[in-house]
């Protein structure tokens, strides 16, 4: 047992395709239609949906020293 080199593992060649696949990800990006649709949802329409209801709810609930049974709303 003393010989044995415990700490040492078998790589495993689906964890190391994987790391491969991962760090070249970038050299094979192609776009399609999915991506492009994609892209576009999370970089261009989920922050303007959130910007207009921010826009929308800016200075409506107050937070601050409310009492039980007061309103979070100003108007």
């Amino acid at each position: 047992m003393a010989g044995l080199q415990h700490y040492r593992m078998a790589m495993d060649p689906a964890i190391q395709k994987l790391g491969t696949m991962t760090t070249n990800r970038h050299k094979y990006f192609r776009w399609t239609p999915r991506s492009a649709g994609l892209t576009f949802v999370y970089a261009i329409a989920v922050p303007f949906v959130v910007g207009v209801i921010a826009y929308q709810t800016d200075g409506k609930y107050e937070f601050r020293a409310k009492r039980k049974g007061d309103l979070i709303s100003e108007y």
